[in-house]
């Protein structure tokens, strides 16, 4: 598990090694094997026979974090603190053997793996861009356990730390001795070892900068009255964008915050205690479950039709060199993909290279790419404004204008060039794939690959299955998001899809509300307090109100005489038919905008919709808000739309923006209780109608 080597320079190396694993785990098993080997250290040290420590890895990654099933079902906060406190006193043991020690970073060091790292005196780090190091802890609803908050404080003062933490981001190793959490970089596997023993034998400091009486924090701490004040002004912005729904958030800022006026010994049980907390509240199991657990179903395959080779494209055309094309472009591009791109004239094809450019441009300038891969990336892409150039593509996806004659005839164009065995996606949100594969050439080999926007920055896409799409081809495109690093999510070709269908209810909700009486600064605050990213009535605008009402319309169609219109309807009908405010779009919605962009509601909208609650229950908006969302999925399922849990409850928070604090609009029902859950509808059922009525799937499925 540990391999112990000693060179002639009295420069131990520890290379972490544990059996019948493909990588390296910091687990109670390896923290137990560490003892003796720590124990050891510090026997040949006393005899003067140690100068340095190097730990590296014999694993493709250096090492990962701790066993999340165990955190996951961890309850009692006593256990937590213990738990807490044992990873401290071995990582605290690490640093104090009075000799230094380098971590060679040979791989991924994410979570509970970095913190070894950090405990080390120095870190280098290989200076592979598909490294990934950090902590990206508050992802999944948690905060460090190993005392990396502290440390962090200490080595870059609270204000860099903070947003570091807060963020949760993977660095890449270029990006990561920027931010300094590494300290240099090394060109290959020898330079790495070599650059360490190079470090040690130039006899460095051995005592960490909280260990120094004489050592201070950089920036100071909470006590100086003008932190103090930018602290406060941290902590007061983080509860107005989290609406303090995110305990591990607010745990960080306090933390650090108490943590800097107090000796390391202190602040590093304090640290537990932090962690503690926030390890056995029910967000960070529902943060983990959903974040973790079910991303990784789906990631190995949860949805996918059994039985067909696994296909990885070669070259990918892409029709619309929009912001959307040139971002689909540019996720192609950088997972090693062969893109051609096209739109109706040459320049616009090349203003959509010139976007992608730019995104190159970018992740060189944050050290994600290293600027010698900037030429091979250019390389791959052609830009055309002719059909023909999709020769020899195996997959073409279709990113123009919602609009379905226009979808239809730059299909055909492009089929004609293909052969029969490559696929066609078009990115529509609106219109039936089946009707837009009904002039394919080959119906079998066409299929919806939604894409929220931005392309390049969400996680998941819908894969929607038309009536003549085959199985093999839903498994190809679940393959190509894979392989451009999307999480795929299964959907049947039904009004909305999943994404759409379940969002529209959050808006007309809050369209309805409008039409109730109440004001409607505070509908699109209480759906922010929700947890829900924007107000309604904005979202509505963005959107489009045309289109949330085609989303209706696609309703009464599918459901016959079995519709009940939603009473915003006619508020829509009014907001478009009669005060021609269509949304951002037109510059005139709900709210009004200014030609930078920025927007304000509409000066004229208690006017049209006068504001007569006066006794608001803000509590029973906010459930209105998810409530409606969480009943819209439950017929989703109920129906076939979407058939897995898990990828119900990824779409929802990666999609759309469901709060990711619930663990999604599955995951939420858990949370709340299912009968406390079928309670609420009843009663919110009682008042608004039927549409809060609970689906049989919510009913007697969730229970299973």
């Amino acid at each position: 598990m540990i391999n112990y080597r000693k060179d002639t320079d009295d420069i131990v190396t520890l290379v972490l090694d544990m059996s019948g694993r493909t990588s390296n785990l910091l687990n109670h098993q390896l923290v137990t094997a560490f003892q003796p080997v720590i124990a050891h250290l510090q026997k040949e040290k006393e005899a003067q026979r140690l100068r340095g420590v190097i730990i590296a890895s014999a694993k493709s990654d250096f090492l990962q974090g701790g066993d999340l099933a165990y955190l996951r079902q961890l309850t009692d906060p006593a256990a937590a603190f213990a738990s807490a406190q044992t990873l401290k006193a071995f990582l605290r043991d690490l640093e104090m053997p009075g000799v230094p020690v380098v971590a060679a970073i040979n791989g991924d060091a994410l979570g509970t793996g970095f913190e070894l790292a950090l405990a080390c005196h120095h870190r280098i780090a290989l200076a592979d861009p598909k490294i990934r190091l950090g902590h990206p802890e508050i992802k999944i609803g948690l905060i460090p356990s190993g005392g990396a908050v502290i440390r962090l404080m200490w080595l870059l003062g609270i204000e860099r730390a903070f947003p570091l933490l807060l963020e949760g981001r993977r660095y890449s190793p270029q990006e990561a001795l920027k931010v300094g959490i590494v300290d240099a970089l090394a060109q290959d596997p020898a330079d790495l070892i070599r650059k360490a023993k190079a470090w040690l034998l130039s006899d460095p400091p051995t005592r960490r900068p909280w260990d120094d009486p004489a050592g201070t924090i950089p920036g100071g701490t909470a006590a100086d009255p003008n932190l103090g004040h930018r602290i406060r002004l941290l902590t007061a912005r983080l509860s107005a964008d989290s609406n303090d729904l995110y305990p591990a958030s607010r745990a960080l800022i306090d933390l650090l915050a108490e943590a800097s006026k107090l000796d390391f010994t202190t602040a590093y049980r304090l640290d537990s205690r932090y962690y503690a907390k926030v390890v056995t509240g029910e967000v960070s199991k529902s943060m983990i479950s959903t974040f973790w657990f079910e991303k990784q179903e789906v990631r190995r395959g949860l949805g996918r039709p059994k039985g067909y080779g696994k296909f990885r494209p070669r070259r990918v055309g892409i029709i619309g060199a929009g912001q959307m094309g040139s971002g689909i472009a540019f996720l192609c591009l950088r997972n090693g993909l062969e893109v051609v791109l096209k739109d109706v004239s040459q320049p616009i094809a090349d203003r959509g290279r010139e976007y992608v450019v730019e995104r190159i441009d970018q992740y060189i300038e944050r050290g994600t790419f290293q600027p010698q891969e900037r030429q091979d990336l250019l390389r791959r892409i052609t830009t055309t404004d002719k059909s023909t150039d999709f020769v020899g593509c195996d997959l073409v996806v279709e990113a123009v204008f919602e609009n379905k004659s226009i979808k239809q005839k730059v299909t055909r164009e492009a089929e004609e060039q293909l052969d029969e065995f490559a696929i066609f996606a078009t990115n529509t949100i609106s219109i039936p794939i089946t009707e837009l594969g009904a002039e394919s050439l080959r119906p079998e080999n066409y299929v919806g690959i939604h894409f929220f926007p931005p392309a390049e920055q969400t996680s998941v896409v819908e894969i929607v299955k038309g009536e003549k799409t085959s199985e093999e081809t839903i498994a190809r495109a679940f393959d190509f998001a894979t392989a451009i690093r999307k999480l795929p999510v299964v959907v049947k070709d039904s009004w909305g899809f999943f994404a759409a269908r379940v969002l529209n209810t959050y808006i007309l909700e809050g369209v309805t509300m409008l039409n109730e009486g109440y004001p409607a600064a505070l509908i699109e605050n209480m759906g922010r307090q929700a947890g829900m990213k924007s107000g309604p009535l904005a979202l509505a605008d963005e959107l489009g109100l045309a289109l949330i009402l085609r989303y209706e319309q696609q309703a009464a169609r599918h459901y016959g005489d079995q519709y009940q219109q939603h009473p915003a309807v006619p508020t829509l009908h009014k907001m478009l038919d009669d005060l021609g405010r269509a949304g951002r779009q037109k510059r005139a919605g709900f709210y009004e905008y200014e030609a930078d962009g920025s927007a304000l509601l509409w000066t004229d909208l208690e006017t049209h919709f006068p504001v007569t609650k006066t006794d608001y229950d803000r509590r029973r908006m906010k459930d209105r808000f998810l409530f409606s969302q969480v009943i819209e999925s439950g017929w989703c399922l109920q129906e076939g739309v979407v058939t897995e849990r898990a990828a119900a409850n990824l779409c929802s928070c990666y999609g759309w923006g469901f709060p990711a604090y619930t663990g999604g609009v599955l995951r939420y029902v858990e949370s709340y209780g299912r009968e406390a859950f079928l309670v609420r509808c009843g009663e919110l059922m009682e008042r608004y109608g039927q549409r809060f009525r609970a689906p049989k799937y919510l009913r007697e499925s969730m229970s299973e």
